[in-house]
């Protein structure tokens, strides 16, 4: 016998083959007698390319005399397994060829290490389909020889005693677009370097996605911007945009959709057994980058389970699902590297590939595909807690809402829009991001209206909501208007009693106060927390609501004692009606605690801001809004009661926070921007304050416009600190201008106008104008 021996075929070395980290990780393998692994196993996704790394690390130590065997054996089968083998024997021991088990453990006792002969082996088991079917045939350890295995599977069985599991992910960005570079310019074809980069994004940087589009766009003829917009359009399945079998590159045997039809038929098969299937098309209609345990888990997963379970011949379909199943049949999913399963990771539990959910879905008829869709959405629904408390859990469960639209084409419309579009927006708006919640749902009301027509109820409520935000993001004078609007239509369709029609008018008042008209708010509030008590009851959440925010125009109108009376006896109903804990009571004590500060009695109200922040870190975690709200309020109060440095440095603190959550333009980012640069005047840093509020009021008219009252009260600050720098009378000329847009804009009566009266007096007398008699404060 002359050596060195080969037995079996070794795959083609791919066209534009590239040289992975994982390749290099193979080469560095050693062979000496310290060797503690001698059995190294390839897994992964179908289609990330094993069998080509295996190949060219067997190739590579062939061709550089480091091996005195190399046996190739197709392993995807137990009787594969052994035929391999039995080849082996045969060509290089001469066994007798009629007994394949005896010539296989022939074989495998030969690669046994002998101290009279060293040979250098290598043994490569490609494809194995189960780990079972190596039982008995395990090639053995040696110092001289290794054992290469390529699989989907990751069982415990292919770990431990000298076995080391290799995971072979997908290509990097460089490597994908390296790859169609490569692969289109053998051909004398030349794309675009964005275009292959978005192509290899469009197909997750998968190999096999890659040679079999590079196949297809020669074969085709086509650019690759005319090919992308082909492989995105729903109308189109996967085999429509991926090669036929005649036209597959590199000898490959099947195309992209059908590579994992196999390994999804033995994940069914494993316990609790069909399961698998019904999971994982549940888990293509979300995320690709993460689905949340808890999505998995619900109530409507678990009945979906239920009904979809695909029972063998003679087994009874279960009534239920637990818990445990649903998570078994993500381990069997996971063991056939069909899905990432990655329980210590709750938010972003599974991942799956993009191409493998597009097989999924792709042969499912129309209506199990909406069917599905439905299911998606109320399982993303039962999983999403009423008080966002966990921004990541929020965060998680709005892209996979986002993927789920994008999939389910029209069933989130059919019968009618289904509850988890309203939430996403609602989601947005309650974690800060207001102008995204106000973009969200202007396409809301833009789809439900294409979808269900002009006067349905879930076109109301998307303009609803759509109005509310405008006014949340700044924009309450739009938002009057846009209630306005929706009033008029809800009031004509739905009645007035409807609890939606009360809500927006509710809203209406609001934003008109917020607008300025504080007087004009709380009379209009009276009149539909009237109607709110007659139509929903006085214990309401709307009701209570009402309530809470007619205490709070009160006290903008100058009635503060009354304010706070008012939210005494409204935080006692909460407490009873909501308990201790709820948001809701929570709100009332901050502005309770607000009103008695006002009230005089500033340090009471630092007090019960202190007890009130760490109610609210408990219950709503400290990124909330209203966490972040409550902070402020303290700070604030602490710097009324005098320790003006302390409030400046607890704000520049809660500042970086909320530019962090809210972001630079929200709302409560500008007030706490006008707090600080208050308390830094008052410290002595005239000069400072006077620069920040000068930039302040640049964004506050950029963000809020001119007339806005916020806008106008920061110009009441950085005139009065224009003052106190010495220039008295620009502070009088200042607030001249001042007073006259207060009273266009909030009235003569408003508090406001009548401080900004004060001041002008004041500023006038210090500039020498004795005939101005200073009104009281």
């Amino acid at each position: 016998m002359t050596w060195p021996q080969q037995a079996g075929v070794l795959p083609r070395q791919a066209h534009c083959f590239q040289d992975r980290a994982t390749a290099q990780l193979l080469e560095h393998a050693s062979y000496g007698v310290d060797t503690v692994v001698h059995t190294q196993v390839l897994t992964g996704f179908g289609g990330v390319g094993k069998s080509q790394l295996a190949a060219h690390h067997a190739r590579t130590l062939w061709q550089a005399g480091k091996l005195d065997l190399l046996v190739w054996v197709t392993a995807v089968t137990r009787d594969a397994v052994v035929t391999g083998y039995a080849q082996a024997a045969v060509e290089i021991l001469g066994a007798d060829p009629t007994n394949p088990e005896t010539a296989a453990r022939t074989f495998l006792a030969w690669l046994e290490p002998k101290p009279s002969t060293v040979r250098r082996w290598l043994v490569v088991l490609d494809d194995l389909a189960d780990p079972a079917d190596l039982r008995n045939l395990w090639p053995p350890d040696s110092t001289h020889g290794r054992t290469l295995i390529t699989t989907r599977r990751r069982d415990a069985a292919l770990t431990g005693n000298s076995r080391q599991l290799v995971p072979v992910g997908l290509f990097t960005d460089d490597e994908a677009t390296a790859y169609l570079t490569a692969a289109l310019a053998a051909h004398d074809r030349h794309e675009p370097t964005d275009q292959l980069s978005g192509l290899a994004n469009d197909v997750g940087n998968l190999p096999l996605a890659l040679s079999q589009a590079a196949a297809y766009l020669l074969d085709v003829g086509l650019d690759c911007a005319t090919y992308r917009h082909r492989l995105t359009d729903r109308a189109r399945t996967l085999t429509d945009v991926l090669p036929d079998r005649s036209g597959l590159p590199d000898d490959q045997a099947t195309n992209v959709a059908a590579t994992w039809s196999l390994s999804i038929e033995c994940a069914d098969q494993l316990p609790p057994a069909g399961l698998a299937r019904p999971m994982l098309q549940l888990a293509a209609m979300l995320d690709p980058n993460g689905i949340p345990a808890a999505v998995l888990a619900s109530p409507p997963a678990l009945n979906h389970l239920a009904q979809h379970h695909n029972a063998a011949p003679g087994q009874t379909h279960p009534d239920e699902i637990t818990d445990a199943e649903a998570t078994q049949a993500l381990r069997a999913l996971n063991r056939l590297s069909l899905i990432d399963h990655n329980p210590s990771s709750p938010h972003h539990t599974v991942r799956v590939h993009q191409l493998l959910q597009r097989a999924v879905r792709d042969p499912l008829p129309a209506d199990q595909h909406g069917r599905l869709a439905r299911t998606a959405a109320d399982a993303l629904m039962a999983a999403w807690p009423e008080v966002e408390r966990d921004t990541s859990l929020a965060q998680a469960l709005r892209a996979n809402t986002e993927v789920l639209t994008l999939h389910a084409e029209d069933a989130l419309y059919q019968p009618d829009a289904h509850l988890v579009l309203a939430r996403t927006g609602r989601s947005l708006g309650e974690a800060g991001q207001t102008t995204a919640a106000v973009h969200y749902f202007q396409q809301l009301a833009t789809d439900t209206q294409h979808h269900l027509g002009h006067d349905h109820l879930n076109t109301l409520t998307a303009r609803h909501h759509l109005a509310y935000w405008r006014g949340d993001a700044g924009d309450v004078a739009g938002a009057a208007a846009a209630l306005e609007d929706v009033l008029a239509d809800m009031d004509r369709i739905q009645g007035p009693d409807h609890p939606g029609t009360l809500i927006a008018r509710h809203e209406l008042a609001g934003f008109r106060g917020d607008a300025g008209d504080v007087a004009g708010a709380a009379a209009a509030l009276e009149d539909v927390l009237a109607d709110m008590e007659r139509v929903l009851g006085p214990d309401h959440l709307n009701t209570l609501i009402a309530r809470h925010d007619l205490a709070g125009f009160r006290g903008q109108a100058g009635d503060v004692a009354g304010a706070a009376a008012a939210f005494e006896q409204l935080l006692a109903d909460r407490k009873r009606v909501l308990g201790p804990d709820h948001p809701d009571t929570l709100y009332a004590r901050h502005s309770l605690a607000s009103f008695r500060g006002d009230a005089g009695d500033v340090a009471g109200a630092a007090a019960a801001f202190e007890q009130l922040l760490a109610d609210r870190k408990r219950v709503l975690g400290p990124d909330h809004p209203d966490t972040l709200y409550a902070r402020h309020s303290l700070a604030s109060f602490r710097g009324d009661a005098g320790d003006v440095a302390g409030a400046a440095a607890a704000l520049e603190d809660l500042l970086a926070d909320i530019e962090r959550v809210l972001g630079p333009d929200h709302l409560n980012t500008l007030i706490a921007r006008h707090r600080l640069a208050g308390f830094r005047g008052q410290a002595g840093d005239v000069a400072g304050a006077a620069a920040a509020f000068e930039q302040l009021l640049a964004d506050r008219k950029r963000v809020l416009g001119p007339d806005h009252p916020g806008t106008l009260a920061t110009r009441h600050s950085l005139a009065n600190l224009r003052g106190d720098a010495g220039d008295v009378a620009g502070a009088a000329a200042a607030f001249e201008q001042l007073l006259a847009d207060r009273k266009r804009v909030l009235g003569p009566d408003h508090p406001d106008t009548l401080y900004a009266r004060n001041r002008l007096a004041h500023w006038r007398r210090a500039a020498g104008d004795a005939s101005v008699h200073q009104p009281p404060d």
